[in-house]
């Protein structure tokens, strides 16, 4: 695996990828890059974004840059987990062959003044809400990277499924031509989903944060044994998460799982998501389920 941290290095090395073929009686330009956004302090999640990639591209891509523009203020941008070796190394051995470690210089160079924003109904609430613009430097990073690599396919986990939503719209309102592939969400073993922000967690936060995908289990059941209120699915998921001092809502919604405006019965395409303080971190977490009338 090759470490790049120059944008023209990368498009260099990307298109002889592309003009060289696989060999004798493969066209140029007929090999698929795929590519996988990061903002590094890898884990399993992650990993598995770059193993579907790999499954399905023949040249894989990853990058790690934390993005200032889609911290807020008094948010973790300073402290966020940064270790290029240890990231490295985990991202070679799922087998990528490019990995992408621009600077902010690199992506943002003095005087850069254009963003990219998503308006409307996809980044007005849930996480939206909680966090003004934060979105818009989502979209502004992605349409970047997205330009310099220039993929066929791109590949998103569903734990972020606002985000994932949001890309996939940019991508189709701008023509991109790139396809968004949704990778589920990776748990840990008592069900916590992964996110380089559990690290952040002490001991008995991290013991309390379990009541968070408790409280969608519960809810998954309900729905599947025939629950069709949201708002009893809201409070029922509210009171599991509530019971746990150490933890604070900032949102728990039922939503259309595509639209994610807010419904109030149970059908079709469902999301069922919160956003949940423990101490000083927010965690988020969500189920998506295709439900009968």
């Amino acid at each position: 695996m090759e470490i790049i941290s120059s944008i023209p290095e990368l498009r260099r090395r990307i298109e002889a990828f592309r003009a060289g073929g696989a060999g004798p009686g493969t066209e140029p330009g007929s090999l698929s890059v795929g590519f996988v956004p990061t903002m590094g302090w890898l884990h399993n999640g992650h990993l598995a974004l770059v193993r579907t990639a790999r499954k399905a591209d023949d040249l894989v891509v990853v990058s790690i840059f934390v993005n200032p523009i889609q911290f807020g203020p008094g948010e973790d941008y300073d402290r966020y987990p940064r270790d290029l070796e240890r990231d490295a190394g985990m991202t070679s051995a799922a087998e990528a062959d490019l990995l992408f470690v621009p600077s902010t210089a690199e992506m943002y160079p003095v005087g850069h003044s254009t963003t990219v924003e998503v308006v409307g109904g996809l980044t007005g609430h849930l996480c939206g809400a909680s966090r003004p613009g934060h979105f818009r430097g989502v979209t502004t990073v992605v349409a970047k990277l997205l330009n310099i690599v220039r993929p066929r396919r791109a590949y998103f986990g569903w734990k972020d499924a606002q985000q994932l939503l949001v890309v996939r719209r940019m991508v189709r309102d701008l023509n991109l031509g790139v396809e968004i592939v949704g990778v589920p969400t990776v748990r840990e073993p008592d069900g916590l989903a992964m996110s380089s922000r559990n690290g952040y967690l002490s001991g008995q936060e991290r013991l309390a944060a379990r009541a968070i995908p408790r409280s969608l289990e519960r809810v998954r059941f309900m729905i599947q044994n025939g629950e069709r209120d949201a708002a009893t699915i809201r409070r029922e998921a509210a009171g599991i998460v509530a019971a746990e001092p150490l933890l604070a809502i900032d949102y728990l919604a039922v939503v259309d799982g595509n639209t994610l405006e807010e419904i109030e019965r149970i059908r079709g395409t469902v999301m069922v998501a919160l956003a949940v303080h423990a101490g000083k971190t927010r965690l988020i977490d969500n189920i998506r389920m295709e439900v009968g009338g």
